[in-house]
């Protein structure tokens, strides 16, 4: 295994980790200990966003997901629900809860 497949892979798990703390994080918002939790991922995913936002206009391309942000760019067309090619933070947030909402209690 190559170095950059080693760090792509540990990127992946990094944001695949992530994602679920963000989505875990903001179905808890109305619970008080969990509110801690939720600014701090959403700080997090402010910041990721940040950095893959490379001409700093507040969207992201499906280029610049790709380059920074792998599975948000895996998800990009279920994310632009308004099909205008970029997403904002806001989408991915509600994305990422629906996306919570959305799965079955294990059992």
């Amino acid at each position: 295994m190559t170095s950059s497949s080693f760090t792509q892979r540990a990127l992946c798990f990094s944001l695949s980790v992530f994602i679920g703390t963000v989505a875990l994080a903001a179905t808890a918002h109305a619970q008080a200990p969990n509110a801690a939790r939720l600014d701090k991922a959403r700080t997090e995913l402010q910041k990721r966003f940040d950095a893959a936002d490379a001409n700093r206009d507040g969207k992201l391309t499906r280029e610049e997901a790709q380059a920074k942000m792998p599975r948000i760019y895996k998800n990009f067309d279920a994310i632009d629900t308004a099909h205008a090619g970029t997403i904002s933070l806001a989408d991915i947030e509600t994305f990422l809860v629906s996306k919570k909402g959305s799965r079955k209690p294990a059992g």
